[in-house]
């Protein structure tokens, strides 16, 4: 079988694309890497991995790729921006005029603009947090005072509205979600640090061979499930009759299918989970409240009682985030208007109710491999003793924004005629090809 990659750049198109997105993300990678004005990194970076370790410090250091911790320009990262764009994703079933802007073209343009000015106020509210935070660290700010202050204010607050126009720049200019990309590479950049440390562990002796060998083939397993149900769908059968349009012009009858996606909330439910769970040793951390400490031990990653308040959040949050972006009733009522519907199936409410039926049967094993491939890293990290764990947040972030992407440049080879990705129908090994007519 031919290779797909050259034709990535025969395409002029998509090799302009390809080379924007990736000065990008280069760009943001450079960035990552830029001390920000009067802070010590190294007494920042053994505050964060000592005090940092299951508290939202690390968590926010896993989505900004290590520059929280680096305390760089971008040290904010996407976060401020993601959690606008969920302010008001989640706000739409509360508030019916946000729900009407989310469904007409000018209403999302102007949710989009409000969406970046509550960026930007998240960014001067986290940068002056991250300002006092480390002000609080021993040694880790030169000349603490207003000045650091507003100086760390002004630089994070402009390396956050920055990286937020560059995310939009790669959605519009370049290929896949500008914002999902930035996510995806200040994950996979952890790798080769991860893989160092795993090989100074086999070389002392605290990790067998054997014992990586099983890690890795469980890795593998979990990657291969997490492709799957990522791409799995159960398919609603759809009938469109047969209309007369007038003028003697006739649209056929059409068979198409509704794709139900069996983890149709993504990451968000693991996220949602972890945020809310390690809120009690956050506070605990940076409190010095004694009772609170002790309550705190309960949410420990080595407690029985952190993996089952996990596996309940998380299961209870797919059902909840699933419901919010999904709506049955607006679903049934667009087919209702373009004439089509379920064989065997009412128009109409019984139709949103059918869909609201298999939605929430499917939500259930995919919430369940969710919490599976949150908890397996905690698990193995507990008993295998490893000094390492692929985290399941990580892992499903990569998979799916990686799905993504090649979905993205399959299309672009496709409407070019070029050999593309996937195999053809068959399951052999020739390439499957689309033939236009003009």
């Amino acid at each position: 079988m031919t290779s797909p990659i050259p034709n990535l750049f025969k395409v002029p198109e998509l090799k302009d694309k390809l080379l924007f997105t990736l000065l990008c993300l280069v760009v943001y990678r450079i960035g990552a890497h830029i001390a920000t004005p009067g802070v010590n990194v190294d007494a920042l970076a053994d505050a964060v991995a000592s005090r940092g370790q299951g508290t939202l410090l690390q968590l926010y250091d896993l989505f900004a790729g290590g520059a929280f911790s680096r305390a760089t320009v971008f040290a904010l990262g996407i976060m401020p921006y993601i959690s606008a764009s969920i302010v008001f994703q989640l706000a739409g079933p509360v508030f019916p005029i946000i729900e009407k802007m989310q469904r007409d073209e000018e209403g999302k343009k102007r949710l989009t603009q409000w969406t970046r000015y509550l960026t930007v106020v998240l960014c001067l509210f986290q940068a002056y947090g991250f300002a006092i935070f480390t002000e609080s660290l021993p040694n880790a700010v030169v000349s603490p005072g207003f000045a650091f202050r507003m100086t760390t204010v002004l630089t994070l607050t402009t390396g956050g509205v920055f990286v937020m126009w560059l995310g939009e720049q790669v959605t519009e200019r370049g290929i896949g979600n500008g914002m999902s990309l930035m996510i995806f590479f200040s994950i996979i950049e952890r790798i080769l640090p991860e893989s160092l440390n795993t090989i100074e562990a086999l070389k002392s002796g605290t990790l067998s061979f054997p014992v990586l060998l099983v890690v890795l083939g469980m890795m593998l397993l979990v990657v291969a499930g997490t492709v799957a149900v990522t791409v799995a769908a159960r398919r609603i059968p759809i009938q469109i009759p047969r209309k007369v349009m007038g003028r003697g012009r006739i649209r056929e009858g059409q068979k198409t299918f509704i794709p139900l996606r069996i983890n149709s909330a993504g990451v968000m439910p693991i996220i949602f989970a972890q945020s809310l769970i390690i809120v009690p040793g956050t506070v605990a951390q940076f409190s010095g409240i004694q009772w609170l400490k002790d309550f705190s031990q309960y949410f420990n990653t080595t407690s029985i009682w952190y993996v089952l308040t996990s596996a309940v959040l998380i299961v209870f949050f797919a059902y909840f985030y699933t419901s919010i972006i999904f709506n049955p009733v607006d679903l049934a009522e667009n087919l209702k208007k373009q004439g089509g519907f379920i064989p065997g199936v009412k128009p109409g409410a019984a139709t949103a109710d059918y869909i609201d039926q298999v939605l929430s049967r499917i939500t259930l094993p995919g919430a369940i491999f969710l919490t599976f491939v949150a908890m397996l890293p905690i698990v193995i990290t507990n008993t295998l003793n490893m000094p390492f764990g692929f985290g399941g947040t990580a892992l499903l972030i990569v998979v799916g924004v990686a799905l993504d992407t090649v979905q993205q440049v399959q299309q672009h080879l496709l409407l070019r005629q070029y050999d593309g990705f996937m195999k053809g129908p068959g399951g052999g090994s020739g390439s499957s090809r689309v033939s236009f007519r003009r």
